[in-house]
């Protein structure tokens, strides 16, 4: 039986290239409350931006 936990909620982080591109991943709402800004690479513009927590 999957364990479901509020307190590690899966996110999508999408690129701001405006590309649509997304990461899917899992955060700690007790150590970052806030959205995550994270620095990934995205393979349509083959770069590194920044990826924003979308909700």
């Amino acid at each position: 039986m999957a364990k479901r936990n509020d307190l590690r909620p899966i996110i999508k982080l999408r690129s701001t290239a405006g590309t649509g591109f997304t990461y899917v991943t899992r955060k700690n709402r007790r150590n970052n409350p806030d959205r995550l800004i994270i620095r990934k690479y995205d393979p349509k513009t083959r770069s590194h931006v920044d990826f924003r927590e979308e909700r």
